[in-house]
């Protein structure tokens, strides 16, 4: 997985640290679906794009591994609605 990010499959959340600060997606796998309820970008680390470099990796592996994406967290909704107009 490109930018740094991993997948902390023992967690169920995909990972970017950043000077020492870790930035998390959460997930649950659902079958076919994996649902993204919460994602922590820490104050530390903020304004600076970390979000959107994890959550647009986290959206390339589930791409890549053919899971439907289900979007509870505003966050993630948001990177989805705007690969969606690209």
């Amino acid at each position: 997985m490109g930018s740094g990010v991993t997948d902390n499959v023992g967690r169920s959340r995909y990972e970017l640290v950043v000077d020492g600060v870790t930035a998390f997606a959460e997930y649950r796998l659902l079958g076919d679906r994996i649902v993204f309820p919460h994602t922590v970008v820490p104050p530390e680390i903020g304004g600076r794009g970390v979000g959107g470099r994890l959550v647009n990796a986290a959206l390339d592996d589930a791409e890549r591994r053919g899971l439907a994406v289900v979007a509870e967290c505003s966050f993630v909704a948001k990177v989805v609605a705007a690969r969606a107009n690209r």
